[in-house]
């Protein structure tokens, strides 16, 4: 952020280049994502997963039973991924067109490429890491501004699955 300040963003050769760094770190993370997609596509790992999707906060909804497949999930996270992107996106489409404001444009050039390249999905398909360990699915929530909101952690005991089945809420397979 400090060293931002010192680039003289009011040079047009200078902010035309940044705005081009920006442009071109969301068109790489766009071509990881579909090529990702891809790679689920491909796979088409049918295998079921099992697991207990926590209640909203603040809600006196019950936890929810998931049972899915490995290749429904995957494209889940990247529908996720995708949204997360366009969001970002949007707002910086926002903060530079409207408001004017230049420093971002070079810090969410760097920033969201390096969450893209560090995100399981990426470890997964694209560096063709194992699936064990911290990368076994069901992923844990990054830890962000909204995880705390969403009311605890997802759940793969068997206990935990049993009892959010019997209680009436979940147990349908999403597809």
């Amino acid at each position: 952020m400090q060293a931002s300040k010192k680039i003289p963003f009011e040079d047009p050769m200078v902010l035309n280049g940044v705005r081009a760094l920006y442009v071109v770190s969301n068109l790489i993370i766009a071509g990881i994502y579909l090529y990702i997609q891809q790679q689920i596509n491909r796979k088409r790992d049918m295998t079921v997963i099992k697991y207990v999707e926590p209640a909203p906060m603040g809600s006196a909804e019950e936890p929810k039973a998931v049972t899915t497949t490995v290749h429904a999930y995957d494209l889940q996270q990247l529908r996720a991924l995708f949204k997360s992107q366009l969001m970002g996106v949007g707002m910086m489409g926002v903060m530079h067109l409207y408001f004017k404001y230049t420093n971002p444009l070079l810090i969410q050039s760097i920033i969201p490429l390096k969450g893209a390249f560090e995100g399981n999905l990426v470890k997964v398909h694209l560096f063709g890491q194992p699936a064990v360990g911290e990368l076994k699915r069901p992923w844990k929530a990054a830890a962000g501004l909204m995880s705390g909101l969403s009311g605890g952690d997802i759940k793969t005991d068997k206990k935990s699955i049993e009892t959010a089945e019997r209680s009436g809420r979940g147990g349908a397979k999403e597809e």
